[in-house]
């Protein structure tokens, strides 16, 4: 026999099924809190500053701050270490917002608090967080961040031929790049330092030459990106841009000033090649007026610099609104290589991240991976492995310590 909302109302304010709701209720969950921060320093053709944060339990995660030409990061992340020391680690949002406030820096001086205050030491110890969590929980970083979109990330080196201009170095460089173990398809690298804000008309048409040739070389299946350095006015980007226009690149890098004016805006409206940049730039509201203004077609933050994981990716979220895909710049080891494709697998618009690894050699060592981890020009995304799903190899990092450093184990 049915009965009535009255009854039902009646049986849920009585006592009947209090037993079944506590049941059903769920337990408290497991309190983890930081015991330990700690840093190693690497050194080979940049340095590399490692990042480690140890739970009570001993659980630790790993990632890497910046190193060259990085000051002070690792000063700042020791500097950081008692404010986090004794805070749930899970609580990421929260610990990356008011890093530092309250602590003493190594001077003894307060510091002034919050993450931005920090933000290169920031960004290490937030990505670290991250794959910490993902260990206390024994899942992905990419689940944690929302679910992988892909099982691989697109990875670009920096190879270049010898001389641009001589059609023969540009084929043995072609040649070469076909052969690489990697399997690379993108490549960056662009014009000469400049030592003024213009070019001649022949440094131009030398440099679309130089681009032509590369291109004649190296064939349609291959990326190429042309690298600027912030060192033009708004007349020869736009100049440069249409130079190398006719051979497709991939984008056109940095040409302007790192800060957002509305030249970069014009820049935009005006070249026929998608515009990059933001690799300077730091948390959502360095790339705010970029990404509302439409003034870059590509944003290329660096994790390192932009606020780590979850920050980054409300950058990406917000361009998302605008269309605009991202791309990560990294000069950083194979564990920040590795630990940026797997925040790359988690956006859903990406195109690839930047490596200089992939070469051979200790660096494509450093982690404790079974074959080559870059593979047809790809770095696979973990999603079965708790965290980042790699360790350090000790052997590989104990041969390339920095001078004073040791292993933190």
């Amino acid at each position: 026999m049915p009965i009535s909302r009255r009854q039902f109302a009646n049986i849920l304010g009585g006592t009947a099924l209090l037993p079944t709701f506590g049941a059903l209720a769920a337990p408290d969950r497991k309190r983890y809190k930081i015991r330990d921060v700690q840093t190693m320093t690497l050194t080979g053709p940049r340095t590399y500053v490692l990042v480690k944060v140890t739970a009570d339990d001993g659980t630790y995660g790993i990632a890497e701050a910046y190193g060259t030409p990085g000051v002070g990061v690792k000063d700042q992340i020791l500097d950081l270490k008692p404010f986090l020391v004794g805070k749930d680690p899970l609580e990421i949002d929260s610990l990356f917002t008011h890093l530092g406030e309250g602590t003493k820096n190594l001077s003894g001086s307060r510091t002034d608090g919050s993450a931005h205050n920090f933000m290169r030491a920031a960004s290490g110890v937030e990505m670290a967080l991250w794959d910490l969590a993902g260990k206390l929980l024994g899942q992905p970083v990419t689940v944690l961040l929302g679910g992988a979109f892909r099982d691989k990330v697109r990875v670009y080196d920096h190879a270049a031929p010898r001389d641009m201009s001589d059609k023969a170095s540009c084929r043995e460089w072609a040649a070469k790049i076909k052969e690489d173990k990697s399997g690379f398809t993108a490549h960056k690298f662009g014009l000469q330092h400049a030592t003024e804000r213009t070019l001649s008309v022949k440094q131009l048409m030398n440099a679309a030459q130089g681009f032509e040739n590369c291109r004649e070389a190296i064939g349609w299946d291959h990326d190429i990106m042309v690298h600027c350095h912030w060192e033009y006015d708004l007349r020869t980007a736009i100049q440069i841009a249409e130079a190398v226009a006719p051979m497709k690149p991939m984008w056109l890098e940095d040409p302007l000033g790192v800060d957002y004016s509305d030249s970069w805006k014009r820049l935009v409206l005006s070249s026929k090649v998608p515009i990059c940049m933001g690799e300077n730039l730091a948390r959502r509201q360095g790339f705010r007026d970029f990404i509302t203004n439409q003034g870059a077609d590509i944003l290329n933050p660096d994790l390192r610099n932009s606020g780590g994981f979850l920050e980054t990716k409300r950058i990406a979220d917000m361009a998302a609104i605008y269309d605009l895909p991202m791309a990560t710049h990294n000069t950083a080891s194979q564990l920040h290589t590795w630990a940026n494709c797997q925040w790359g697998g988690a956006i859903r618009d990406f195109l690839c991240c930047e490596t200089i690894t992939g070469a051979g050699g200790w660096m494509d060592q450093l982690l404790a991976l079974e074959g080559p981890y870059i593979q047809n020009g790809f770095v696979p995304v973990n999603t079965s492995k708790p965290g980042l799903g790699v360790d350090l190899n000790p052997d590989t990092v104990k041969a390339h310590l920095a001078p004073g450093e040791k292993w933190w184990a």
